[in-house]
């Protein structure tokens, strides 16, 4: 039986949200986005002490995670930098942070700095962030923006867009084991051409490399991927964001392929027995 999660805090007059970051605790994106949310949650914030884009799911093992309480900021209530990566701040929080007063009804990764458009989520901080929270048990939603400007103006109607999400998301039950991949275009809010539910896409660039010299003769190698195109008419991220439509796409960790269990059984173990080696 699956047992999906909603938003308990709307029992209270405010949700406790718990936003964090892949970009640091310094991005515009994620300023704003407290600001907005501050208006009518009680927001705590912790975040990573510099930039960590494209670190994956990836945990601090083997050295100390430092944790630094800082003034409030953005109309947060309480507000924490860590030396480690955005999956250690979100475990961090709620586990040894947070009190049982704070805990979150909701975890919200972001605003990011840049689009995280179909397979490329793998590589994302911030959809890492949003995966921490579903795989500890909270609704969880990772927000980008799908441009690279990053001024402070950029991110104000994607902040706007996410305090009126989380309340129609009320009666919205969160599967186990998933989040909501949300991509905003940088837009005039009467630009906006309306939100898409889509799936994942492909890749959004193309894996390709220059080979390169230094002035000294050594050789290095730039990443210089061209833009993959989908068709306009296509049920996924990447064409919802280039109709100017926000994407919101629900995006699971469950990664066990369960309609090939029956038949790699069936080569190597013979139904039964798996000792043949």
């Amino acid at each position: 039986m699956q047992i999906f999660i909603t938003l308990q805090g709307y029992e209270r007059l405010k949700m406790n949200i718990l936003i964090s970051n892949d970009d640091g605790i310094a991005a515009n994106g994620i300023r704003v986005l407290t600001e907005a949310l501050s208006k009518k949650h009680n927001v705590y914030v912790v975040a990573p002490d510099r930039e960590r884009s494209a670190a994956g799911h990836s945990l601090t093992l083997h050295t100390p995670l430092r944790v630094e309480e800082l003034d409030s900021k953005f109309g947060a209530k309480r507000v924490w930098v860590t030396t480690g990566t955005p999956g250690d701040c979100v475990k961090i929080a709620i586990n040894a942070i947070l009190s049982k007063e704070e805990q979150p009804d909701i975890v919200i990764s972001g605003i990011n700095h840049g689009p995280n458009l179909g397979a490329d989520i793998l590589y994302s901080g911030t959809v890492s962030c949003a995966m921490e929270g579903a795989m500890l048990g909270f609704p969880s939603i990772a927000v980008s923006l799908a441009t690279m400007h990053a001024e402070y103006e950029d991110f104000k109607f994607s902040a706007e867009f996410v305090l009126s999400l989380i309340e129609k998301l009320h009666d919205f039950k969160f599967p186990p084991k998933s989040i909501l991949n949300v991509n905003i275009p940088l837009l005039n809010e009467e630009d906006i051409a309306g939100i898409a539910i889509t799936e994942l896409g492909r890749k959004m660039f193309t894996d390709d490399y220059e080979k390169r010299t230094d002035p000294r003769g050594k050789v290095y190698y730039w990443m210089a991927g061209e833009l993959i195109n989908e068709p306009a008419d296509a049920p996924t991220d990447l064409a919802a964001v280039r109709n100017n439509k926000i994407s919101i796409t629900p995006v699971t960790y469950e990664m066990t392929r369960h309609d090939t269990l029956s038949e790699l059984n069936k080569i190597l173990c013979d139904g039964t027995n798996c000792q043949w080696y």
